[in-house]
């Protein structure tokens, strides 16, 4: 079973600059469509309720709804982009949200610039505490600069599984002695931390560089860290289409990165998400 942790839909498409097919372009057909040309089983809608979609969580849903055997949804609670990013009264969104959408998880995106305090608040502390007592798991979008405090949170609250974005914040430009990349290593060290192996163009140093040979010190490193068993690979559809095709980003990990075991592919490719998600 393949499992994509990480895919997005839009009815509107949110990014500049406009596309000539903006109502259909993000829409979750277009997911569907790729994952049954390529053999991908299901895929974790994460929310974004970016430019022109405020109402993504409740798309989310409909989509669910529409295809429950192939869809999971992580809604977007309190993400850097809402009003309520770190105020008042988000143990309870969070619990609105879980309640309303059914879920097995959210998504959380951290600004740039925030030094992570709000997770050691009495307003973060119960945030993440509602998380542990509802079973969710914590899908955040951070950069190398907030492991620090999310291995010290991620400590208090053993239960919860924390799973980081696109290569949890490392760089293939970045020199010796890889500063950023010491600090998502780290974080192997607090076992439920999780990194999802998406974002090869992002991680790269030039963007459209397939198959992002670049990449492959970072995801080795990582993959002898952590380990398939807590890897989880994702695609970045329909975003990825900024720089490469739905299969290139299957293809980048499971073809071209050899170093690692057909056994532990498959791990990444579904079995580890599926532990997360059904066990």
């Amino acid at each position: 079973m393949i499992i994509d942790s990480h895919t997005h839909a839009w009815p509107r498409w949110p990014y500049q600059p406009p596309v000539p097919d903006d109502e259909s372009r993000g829409k979750v057909e277009q997911l569907l469509h790729e994952m049954d040309l390529h053999i991908v089983d299901k895929a974790v809608l994460i929310c974004a309720r970016i430019e022109r979609n405020p109402d993504n969580n409740d798309y989310a849903a409909e989509c669910v709804k529409r295809y429950p055997d192939r869809l999971i949804q992580f809604a977007d609670v309190d993400c850097a982009w809402t009003d309520t990013y770190h105020t008042d009264g988000a143990a309870e969104r969070l619990k609105t949200a879980a309640e309303t959408y059914n879920l097995k998880g959210y998504t959380h995106y951290l600004k740039g610039d925030d030094d992570c305090s709000w997770f050691f608040s009495d307003e973060g502390q119960r945030f993440f505490q509602t998380t542990a007592e509802l079973g969710l798991i914590a899908s955040i979008a951070m950069g190398s600069q907030h492991h620090k405090p999310l291995r010290k949170l991620a400590a208090q609250f053993p239960t919860v599984p924390f799973l980081c974005h696109h290569m949890a914040g490392a760089r293939a430009g970045e020199s010796a002695p890889y500063p950023q990349l010491e600090q998502v290593l780290a974080s192997a060290t607090v076992p439920n931390i999780y990194v999802k192996m998406s974002g090869f163009a992002y991680v790269s140093e030039v963007s459209w560089d397939y198959p992002y040979k670049d990449t492959h010190r970072v995801v080795r490193a990582l993959y002898e860290h952590f380990g398939a068993a807590r890897l989880c690979w994702g695609s970045d559809y329909p975003v990825v289409r900024n720089f490469m095709t739905y299969q290139h980003a299957l293809e980048a990990f499971r073809t071209h990165c050899t170093f690692i075991s057909e056994e532990d592919k498959s791990e990444i490719l579904g079995g580890t998400l599926h532990r997360l998600l059904y066990e």
